[in-house]
């Protein structure tokens, strides 16, 4: 109940922004899996959906049918389609595409049993869900020294969530959350991770305690530098990487891209479309720091859909969209 009364209160505060602009909204919360009759009321010719649904009550990994279910119906609605948050949510899929289409990303193997040859030689290294976000299943014992321990993770993962381990190189490098929008992706100022005050270095990652544990010692001493200090040079590589990634994952509106430098290279740790865009959170602090109020953030988001809109879009402009429908459920991470 109190995370319900969170995203509500979320919810409410959103709507407030862009209902300031100009932009009637209805929000529908999805309190169930049955999202058509919550939306059955509505002509998809007259509204564009603020989808903000991570899943649906019940059903794991569901939200990429929330995606699914508007486009059978033919609504307009911003951020990803189904396909690529259906891909994201699969860090399998995502690994193999970066690596075929030539973008950095961490070495990495996948193991669906407990290993009796290792064939891992790279420490420190990681280990993480195949098919999780929001670091479910990162914390402390994540990251591994010696093939001892990466067993042993390896066997926690997969008898604890009866899914594939992920196991990567740790980069322990510097670590960038870069917030993209539009079709033709801009970023925008890159927020930095500050690990400064981190000396252990099964600390120096942004696992589920350091995002959501107030108090706890990740919480309370990873600092994020926004705009992260970085040389023309290095801004330029990680924006090429970025809009690459944007692109080649289908991302389309706006997204988080994660990533690792380390001697220079930038690595892609993960890729988040439709992220959370609460007020607190760095896409949203750095959609300010470029000029852009909270309304304004969520008046562009809602004018780049309306483009695909097939009775607006030919002449669409800011101004003329009229009406919303804000769907949520929980907030992305």
């Amino acid at each position: 109940m109190a995370e319900q009364a969170e995203v509500l209160g979320l919810t409410s505060q959103f709507e407030k922004a862009i209902s300031s602009l100009g932009y009637p909204t209805v929000s529908v919360p999805v309190s169930s899996e049955d999202i058509d009759t919550a939306l059955a009321q509505y002509d998809p010719l007259e509204y564009v959906v603020f989808n903000w649904c991570e899943s649906l009550p019940g059903i794991a990994h569901s939200e990429w049918l929330v995606a699914k279910y508007l486009e059978k119906r033919g609504f307009v609605f911003t951020g990803a389609g189904s396909a690529a948050i259906a891909l994201a949510q699969d860090k399998i899929r995502i690994k193999q595409l970066l690596d075929h289409s030539g973008i950095a990303t961490p070495k990495w193997r996948i193991y669906n049993k407990i290993p009796s040859v290792i064939r891992w030689n790279s420490f420190p290294a990681i280990v993480k869900l195949a098919k999780e976000h929001c670091s479910e299943g990162i914390d402390h014992n994540s990251v591994v020294n010696d093939e001892t321990e990466l067993i042993e993770r390896v066997r926690f993962i997969l008898e604890k969530y009866r899914q594939p381990a992920l196991v990567e190189d740790f980069i322990d490098g510097r670590e960038f959350h870069v917030s993209l929008w539009g079709n033709t992706a801009e970023i925008l100022p890159p927020a930095e991770m500050g690990f400064s005050s981190i000396e252990d270095i099964h600390d120096r990652l942004c696992s589920y305690e350091a995002k959501f544990v107030p108090g706890s010692n990740c919480y309370e001493n990873i600092k994020t530098l926004l705009p992260a200090p970085l040389s023309e040079d290095e801004l330029y590589s990680l924006e090429d990487i970025c809009k690459a990634t944007y692109e080649v994952t289908g991302c389309r509106d706006y997204a988080r891209i994660d990533l690792r430098m380390k001697d220079g290279i930038f690595y892609v740790l993960d890729v988040n479309p439709n992220s959370d865009i609460s007020p607190d959170t760095s896409t949203i602090a750095a959609a300010e720091l470029a000029g852009y109020s909270y309304g304004e953030f969520g008046e562009r988001i809602i004018h780049l859909a309306a483009k695909r809109h097939p009775v607006w879009g030919k002449h669409i402009t800011v101004s003329n969209v009229e009406s919303t429908i804000n769907t949520s459920l929980k907030k992305n991470y």
